[in-house]
C-alpha cells in the first residue's frame, strides 16, 4: 500500500498506470522466467543430440567390419582373372597328361604329323594346331583363352572358325615329356629386347632378354611346366624358368 500510495500521490492525473489497469503487473519477471525455461529445454536439446564415447565406438566398430567385408572383394576381384588363367593352364596342363598317356608316353610336339602329333610343324602361325590335336582332351576351348587377354576371342568348338585368334597361350614345340622343367605352355604376351612378341615362332634363349609387358597381369604372368605344375612369375622369375629348363634353345608358337 505504501508503493501505491506514493505513486499516487505524484501524479493523480495519470492513476491508476495502464500496467496496473490491464492487469499486465508482473508480466515482465514472468516472460523473462518464460525465456529462461525455453533457453534451458534448447541447451538440454543440444546436450542431448551430442554423440557419447560409446556412439563413436559404435560408429567405428561398425565401419571396421564394413571395411573387412568389402575391402577383400575389391582385392579378389582384381586376382580373379590371374588364378582364372592359372586354373585354364593346369587344365591344360592335365590334358597333355592325358594325351600322352595315351600315346606312348609323348605330348604332340614329340610326335610326327602321321602319328597323330604336331612334330615338323615349326611355323608359330599354326600354334593352334597343337591344341586341336588335343581337342578331345581339352574338352572346351575356352580353357585357351586367359580372361586378361583382351585380344583374343573365346571360342565356343573347335570346328567352326577355330585358330590362333581364340589362344592366349604360347606353345614350347621343343618341349619333352621326361623333362619336368620344361615350358610347355603358359602366357603369350612376352617383349624381347622391349620389342612385343608377335604371331610367329619366337626363338627363347638362355640369354635373351625377355620380359612380361603390361597387358594382362601387371607385368607379371603364369608359365605351365612340364610336370604340370604352373607358376606365377615376374620378370625375374620368368629369367630363372628359363635358365631352369636346361634347354639352350626353346621355339615358341606365339598364338
Amino acid at each position: 500500500m505504501g508503493i501505491i500510495n506514493s505513486l499516487r500521490s505524484t501524479s493523480s492525473a495519470n492513476w491508476p498506470p495502464k500496467w496496473l489497469v490491464n492487469g499486465k503487473f508482473g508480466m515482465d519477471n514472468r516472460r523473462r522466467r518464460a525465456q529462461f525455461r525455453t533457453m534451458k529445454m534448447r541447451c538440454h536439446q543440444r546436450h542431448n543430440g551430442a554423440l557419447t564415447l560409446v556412439d563413436v565406438l559404435l560408429v567405428l566398430l561398425v565401419l571396421f567390419f564394413l571395411g573387412a567385408m568389402i575391402l577383400p572383394r575389391l582385392a579378389g576381384s582384381h586376382r580373379a582373372p590371374r588364378i582364372n588363367c592359372v586354373n585354364n593352364l593346369k587344365q591344360i596342363g592335365l590334358s597333355y597328361r592325358i594325351w600322352a598317356g595315351d600315346n606312348g608316353g609323348k605330348v604332340p610336339m614329340e610326335l610326327s604329323v602321321t602319328n597323330g602329333g604336331t612334330l615338323g610343324l615349326a611355323n608359330g602361325r599354326t600354334a593352334w594346331v597343337n591344341f586341336y590335336v588335343m581337342s578331345n582332351e581339352l574338352s572346351t576351348p575356352k580353357i585357351l583363352h586367359c580372361p586378361s587377354d583382351t585380344s583374343a576371342i573365346t571360342a565356343t568348338n573347335f570346328s567352326i572358325g577355330f585358330g590362333n585368334r581364340n589362344i592366349s597361350y604360347f606353345v614350347n614345340l621343343d618341349a619333352y615329356s621326361q623333362s619336368t622343367n620344361a615350358l610347355l605352355s603358359g602366357d603369350s604376351n612376352f617383349e624381347i629386347d622391349s620389342i612385343s612378341a608377335k604371331s610367329e615362332l619366337l626363338i627363347l634363349t638362355t640369354n635373351s632378354a625377355i620380359a612380361w609387358t603390361d597387358t594382362r597381369h601387371k607385368l607379371c604372368g603364369n608359365i605351365l611346366l612340364s610336370d604340370g605344375s604352373v607358376q606365377m612369375v615376374n620378370n625375374n622369375g620368368l629369367k630363372n624358368l628359363v635358365l631352369q629348363t636346361g634347354i639352350v634353345t626353346n621355339r615358341l608358337a606365339i598364338p
